[in-house]
């Protein structure tokens, strides 16, 4: 018989240890090592079964046969761009947000909308129950005969309703609520994570069919569970917002079938998430005109350019230690932006508070908001407005210099296009594409030279 083996597993990153631990030596955390039973089975045991003696040898490349199946489209654009350009079939998604965020609405208005054209949709509930699936699918407007809800987190009953129904999508919601039976440790844990995404990866691969995953967060915000859950899957999406706000954020950072850090913004109504066709307005409709503190900056998510408002609060310290915040923009890049203003601008900025954040809830996170950043601060600290029609691309440098982005021309693109009539931008990056534009191109090299333009 299989001997039975005891373990001790973290649950926040899957280190396995023979003994109890109160803090994992791999991730730092602590009370995180649940222990496990675990069967060893004997050296005599059959080997696994192979579902084709293709699978279990090796096959020239130049021989594999292929053919490119068409993307699905949903009737969201704003979700087509973020998987890049629809639907693979046969695809794992991972869809991760807070409690509360729109994860469920949004699986539930995609499955409406595949099962009218694409086939029979299956939606496995953990956590709800059908009368309360079938409440909120009212509500958002869903019926048809395709789409079938199954209430149930036991995997081998889940794999029995595959083979009956034949489903082209499968839905789970969530993958910490489901129970695989051969492993006994408790639902939710890292082996039952773990067990439970390879069998879902094994239906969308043999039989081809889409399956997407709720996935739970932590505090931090990672996707609960192990770190090999979102490699074990094609795409994983998070939706980002704030519940207090409608506008939501799906972002994409992984994709094998399309680029990453792709975004999508959706308004939550009541009728369910609607898109948001044109961001840069949203993010840009409430800014008040020639206020000090306020800089508008041309970022790239994804393939998109988006207008967005970055705001600096400038004001003398109370305390011995200045206080720095950020909310939306990294904090270690906000001190290095400060530290250059002091050494190279001039700015006496050691003994002021600063409070900075970027508008709409989008957290920016590129290189190219560094000027936009230091204007902002500038004008805090100067008390003088910066004219609503200007807006800010480049990336600062220790040494104040202004150096080159990627994609210059899609974002003077943009703002031309809001109605923007200046735009400053690198020195190097103005080349004969900068002749067809009609928005004032401003080129600048340093950071001083940046700040006696603008000022």
């Amino acid at each position: 018989m299989a001997k039975a083996k005891s373990k001790f597993v973290c649950q926040n990153c899957g280190y396995v240890s023979p003994k109890y631990l109160g803090r994992c030596p791999n991730c730092g955390s602590w009370n995180q090592m649940v222990e496990e039973v675990e069967r060893v089975e004997s050296a005599k045991a059959t080997p696994s079964r192979r579902t084709s003696d293709l699978e279990s040898r090796p096959v020239k490349l130049d021989s594999v046969a292929f053919e490119k199946e068409p993307r699905i489209k949903t009737e969201l654009s704003e979700l087509n761009r973020v998987l890049g350009g629809g639907i693979v079939p046969g695809s794992l998604i991972l869809i991760g947000g807070d409690p509360g965020i729109g994860k469920s609405t949004l699986l539930l208005q995609v499955s409406g909308q595949l099962q009218k054209f694409e086939g029979k949709v299956l939606y496995v509930s953990g956590e709800e129950s059908a009368s309360q699936i079938k409440m909120r699918a009212d509500r958002l407007g869903i019926s048809g005969d395709n789409l079938y809800v199954y209430p149930q987190t036991d995997m081998s009953y889940i794999r029995q309703t595959i083979d009956e129904i034949k489903p082209d999508y499968l839905i789970i919601d969530s993958v910490q609520t489901m129970d695989e039976p051969e492993i006994s440790s408790a639902v939710g844990s890292v082996s039952q994570i773990r067990e439970v995404t390879a069998e879902l990866m094994n239906i969308a691969k043999q039989q081809n069919i889409t399956v997407f995953v709720v996935g739970h967060v932590t505090k931090g915000g990672a996707i609960a569970g192990p770190k090999v859950l979102e490699h074990m899957v094609d795409t994983v999406l998070y939706f980002e917002g704030d519940t207090h706000h409608s506008y939501r954020i799906l972002r994409s950072v992984k994709n094998r079938f399309g680029s990453t850090n792709e975004i999508g913004i959706f308004e939550m109504q009541t009728k369910g998430l609607v898109e948001v066709a044109n961001p840069s307005e949203i993010f840009l409709e409430e800014r008040l005109k020639d206020t000090n503190g306020s800089a508008v900056v041309v970022s790239m998510e994804g393939t998109r350019p988006i207008l967005v408002e970055i705001q600096s609060l400038i004001t003398p310290t109370v305390f011995g230690n200045a206080k720095r915040t950020a909310t939306g923009l990294d904090h270690n890049r906000v001190s290095v932006i400060m530290a250059v203003l002091e050494k190279r601008g001039n700015l006496m900025l050691q003994n002021q508070d600063a409070y900075l954040k970027s508008t709409g809830g989008v957290k920016l996170d590129e290189p190219a908001i560094d000027l936009a950043l230091a204007m902002s601060i500038a004008s805090s600290y100067k008390n003088i407005g910066i004219s609503a029609t200007d807006c800010f691309v480049g990336e600062v440098g220790l040494t104040g210099e202004i150096r080159r982005v990627n994609r210059i021309d899609q974002r003077v693109n943009e703002a031309e296009k809001l109605g923007f009539q200046r735009i400053f931008i690198p020195k190097n990056n103005i080349g004969d594409w900068a002749k067809k534009s009609k928005i004032q191109i401003i080129g600048v090299s340093t950071i001083s030279e940046a700040m006696s333009k603008v000022f």
